[in-house]
């Protein structure tokens, strides 16, 4: 029975999706596996009440996740950073959708009534899940990891893999064959018009515009052009015949440079987590529990065939590439499922008349379910993986943040006006590595011609503490002068990482006890301290010795200020 209320719809989606994400993050399985759980739940092909029968449309929707997301890896992904990747992305995963692609053709050749089918059924089922592997990654903290890395470069060529694939479908039909030498050549200046137009934006536009915003302190119209842009790159490339997903990529990788990057991931995250969570309830809707059962034994046949194709080739491709067998065990376990994409492939080739219904059905299903079978492929491949490396130290990280500066042991500093810049430039002096934050343009700017890493953002946002990798962090200095955001970033930095010592500059007593009350570790009202500072400079001058001047004030910091406030 359908519900036709959406309100109705609504609280049962998110009921099942928060149940299960509690019991499955419980168990250890993570929040991904559970959100697909909960999709069969209140899906169509569940016995009970289900959400809507109207499955694709759900799952076109909630693909922004999945731009989004590629967005949110372009902003950690300088170009520079993309080009040293280059043998990873068009050597290991070139070869990766080639070999699985021919070895899973040639296992459906058996099924399939035509070589030319089967090949492209192949080399589909070769392509993993973008949104499922990167959102794994993410969670368990590992996309700087060195087979983190080399997963996210196989990813991003099959992503590329998409526009030749497309290509080939209307070839193979009979619908496609009249007039396709004349598309392709308009396609080829479709692609280059529209991905120039991409460039340009990304690289001057959009960052003019924000800048402007900025200093017009308009923060909706920010959060909001953010997203246009993002939504308008993956529009023109969905237009050029390529991803969605690759335009929002090259949009974020084009404002990782900008000094408002960091900024950007805070406003888009919360939309980010949204999307990908009903993206993976519309693929658990998408399971047709009927058809599983109807033929169980060959559904489960054609996975774990496909399954150990992948891993086998994946391993042996990653160890001639010259990864450690430890690190080569985790990129197959990561890349071995089947990917969102046959989904949009399948059905293209089901309109064109390429695979009949009993086809489509079954290789669906094969998608739907290596994907759920993911969380635990990684959990063995964990296991089988540290078996294999012989000492911790085999795994290599790699800084993927746009600073420059690593996350870990760097002092953040919110604000940069004239203290935060006296600050920094005392850590600078003493070598010690920093990264400073400040919502006014013109102390960015400064920062930028002080060479120094700089960048816009609200300290007081959850979301950019969480950008800024505060958890590595070694210390917090908030040396910002308006109150409520002070508070608000002691208060969710003592909430979400206890352990980082926070300091932070006070207008005066009253201030510095509620930073105090709060969980900032110090806090320093500059008014008294500047009174202090001025009654020290006059009892030295006044014969008083220096020992006893420096314990006369630490005595009055002591007693919290009592002995100089009425």
């Amino acid at each position: 029975m359908e519900l036709h209320s959406f309100i109705v719809s609504a609280i049962v989606l998110l009921t099942a999706a928060a149940l299960s994400v509690t019991l499955f993050k419980h168990l250890g399985l993570g929040s991904i596996l559970g959100l697909l759980v909960a999709g069969i739940a209140v899906g169509p092909h569940s016995p009970g009440p289900y959400v809507t029968a109207h499955v694709d449309a759900v799952r076109n929707f909630t693909e922004l996740g999945v731009v989004l997301l590629l967005f949110m890896i372009g902003l950690e992904m300088q170009p520079k950073r993309l080009w040293a990747l280059r043998r990873e992305v068009f050597g290991l995963g070139t070869v990766q959708i080639l070999l699985s692609g021919l070895f899973i053709a040639f296992y459906l050749s058996f099924y399939s009534p035509s070589w030319p089918v089967a090949l492209l059924m192949g080399l589909t089922l070769a392509l993993s899940s973008t949104a499922l592997v990167m959102q794994l990654l993410h969670e368990r903290g590992d996309l700087s990891t060195r087979h983190g890395t080399t997963a996210f470069a196989v990813l991003l060529m099959q992503d590329l893999a998409v526009v030749p694939l497309l290509a080939i479908v209307p070839l193979m039909s009979d619908l496609g064959r009249t007039s396709e030498s004349v598309a392709l050549s308009q396609q080829v200046l479709q692609i280059i018009v529209l991905v120039g137009l991409v460039l340009v934006a990304g690289r001057y536009v959009v960052p003019f515009v924000l800048d402007r915003l900025l200093r017009q302190n308009n923060r909706e119209a920010f959060a909001l052009v953010v997203l246009l842009s993002v939504f308008l790159a993956a529009w023109a490339m969905h237009e050029a015949g390529l991803s969605m997903a690759l335009g929002a990529f090259m949009m974020g990788m084009l404002l990782s440079t900008t000094r408002f990057s960091f900024q950007v991931q805070a406003h888009v995250e919360p939309f980010k987590g949204l999307l990908m969570s009903l993206f993976f309830v519309a693929v658990g809707m998408s399971i047709d529990l009927p058809a599983i059962a109807a033929h169980p034994w060959l559904l489960a046949q054609h996975v774990l065939i496909i399954l150990a194709i992948k891993l086998s080739v994946l391993f042996v491709i990653a160890v001639l590439f010259g990864l450690p067998r430890g690190m080569a065990t985790r990129v197959a376990f990561l890349l071995a499922q089947n990917g969102e994409f046959g989904f949009v492939l399948f059905g293209f080739a089901k309109t064109l008349g390429l695979i009949d219904d009993a086809t489509f059905v079954i290789a669906l299903s094969v998608i739907s379910v290596s994907m759920m079978l993911t969380p635990i492929l990684v959990r063995i491949g964990d296991q089988v993986a540290r078996r294999l490396e012989r000492r911790p130290s085999a795994i290599q990280s790699f800084d993927l943040t746009t600073t420059g500066v690593s996350p870990k042991d760097r002092v953040v500093i919110g604000g940069y006006g004239r203290v935060g810049h006296t600050i920094a430039t005392l850590l600078e002096v003493n070598q010690i590595p920093f990264i400073a934050f400040d919502t006014n343009p013109a102390h960015v700017e400064q920062g930028v011609r002080d060479g120094r890493p700089v960048y816009y953002g609200d300290i007081g946002d959850m979301e950019l503490l969480m950008a800024a990798h505060v958890e590595s962090a070694v210390l917090v200095i908030l040396t910002i002068d308006h109150g409520p955001t002070a508070l608000r970033a002691v208060s969710h930095i003592r909430q979400a990482y206890n352990h980082v010592p926070v300091i932070a500059r006070a207008r005066d007593l009253d201030a510095c006890g509620s930073l105090m009350r709060a969980g900032a570790t110090r806090a320093y009202p500059e008014a008294i301290e500047s009174s202090l500072r001025l009654g020290a400079e006059a009892l030295s001058m006044l014969g008083v010795s220096t020992t006893e001047v420096e314990t006369l004030l630490q005595n009055v910091r002591g007693q919290n200020y009592a002995q100089v406030v009425e």
